[in-house]
């Protein structure tokens, strides 16, 4: 038996022969390190798919022409768009919008791009279906109350300022939203050009974007430096929410941690001064023995190492489970396993139980051989 096999071997029948006291440690350190792996699943998991959640409450930055502009032409649409980031783009909705007449009665018609509106708009209730063909439009819930018109009715825009000539356009559904949308007629960008002649520009861009506050600033202060004629702002009441929620879940998962490595290091510190009292002979006849204040520190932290590397592995198994448990039942969401979190929580738990060992090594390597023997 090689020098590292005996030291093995010490190590667990010490374990073993104190399993009543040992199982306590281990448990606390599995409990603990289940809470901090599902905290940290939660802290990296659920605040993306909170931001997705949020997308749902509409747009949360807005492209508006700067200075003297009147329009955004679309190529500085697309520049700006190249800005924003690929994979947390929700949806970028272009709004054109023009003064028409309906039976002699005034409103406004929007022209976008119907399939971002959606994406950009969940929110929106819709009676009947979405525009799929050319000629086909929503209609806000005001303006179908004041012209009667219901999905599949046909109607004809008969003209205002910019319209080139009377046009007929069909129903497909009715938008009901709380809002003043509720007051427009939404058709496509093609539709609406061909109705005004024009096109080739717009008059706002919404854009939905799932990213933190200070990438949607830094963003706002790219386009509004390198894209000439194209102002962008931030929707205050949506970012400022979001940042505020998610800083709040931060400051939760921070306070939890540190309550719980505490926890984690007085219970493996009690634990482990508990076996140094104990074994306060062994150690005394040890060291009267000509045993080195290094075997001592290697025996004890051999223990509290194992202790932590296995209570981490489980704890980083259940800890899943936990955030799972949390992000299904408060949140709604399922929350997605992460394999690196593995060795994190099982290095974690072994520094943890590592710095709760300090005292107890300390208490065993003062033990005077003398005096324990004496019996005192």
């Amino acid at each position: 038996m090689n020098r590292q096999q005996f030291y093995l071997k010490m190590t667990l029948s010490a374990l073993l022969r104190r399993r009543s006291r040992m199982l306590v440690a281990l448990l606390a350190i599995a409990v603990g390190a289940t809470i901090l792996s599902g905290l940290i699943t939660i802290y990296y998991d659920i605040p993306a798919q909170m931001g997705k959640e949020f997308r749902s409450y509409g747009a949360n930055l807005i492209l508006i022409p700067q200075g003297m502009e009147q329009t955004i032409p679309l190529e500085r649409v697309a520049q700006a768009a190249r800005f924003l980031p690929a994979d947390s783009i929700a949806g970028i909705a272009p709004y054109r919008y023009q003064l028409i007449k309906i039976n002699e009665q005034p409103f406004m018609a929007a022209g976008t791009e119907l399939p971002e509106a959606r994406k950009t708009s969940p929110y929106w209730f819709v009676e009947g279906r979405w525009p799929q063909a050319p000629g086909e439009v929503l209609i806000g819930q005001e303006v179908a109350a004041r012209i009667r018109l219901s999905p599949g009715s046909d109607f004809t825009i008969t003209g205002s300022g910019g319209i080139l000539e009377g046009r007929d356009f069909r129903v497909a559904g009715i938008v009901q939203t709380g809002g003043t949308e509720e007051a427009f007629v939404f058709m496509s960008l093609e539709d609406f050009a061909a109705m005004t002649g024009g096109g080739g520009a717009v008059d706002l861009v919404e854009c939905s974007i799932s990213a933190s506050r200070e990438t949607m600033e830094s963003i706002v202060s790219r386009i509004n430096v390198e894209v000439p004629g194209v102002e962008a702002q931030l929707v205050r009441r949506l970012t400022e929410s979001e940042g505020a929620v998610l800083t709040k879940l931060q400051a939760l998962v921070y306070l939890v941690t540190v309550i719980i490595v505490l926890l984690i290091m007085i219970c493996v510190a009690t634990t482990m001064m508990a076996v140094v009292t104990e074994r306060r002979k062994e150690i005394g006849l040890r060291k009267a023995l000509g045993a080195p204040n290094g075997s001592l520190v290697a025996e004890f932290l051999g223990e509290g190492i194992f202790l932590g590397g296995f209570g981490g592995l489980l704890g980083a198994l259940l800890g899943f489970l936990f955030a799972q448990g949390v992000g299904l039942n408060v949140f709604k969401r399922a929350v997605s396993f992460n394999p690196l979190l593995v060795p994190v929580t099982v290095l974690a738990s072994i520094l943890i139980t590592g710095i709760a060992c300090i005292i107890p090594v300390r208490s065993a390597t003062g033990v005077d051989p003398a005096v324990v023997l004496r019996g005192e």
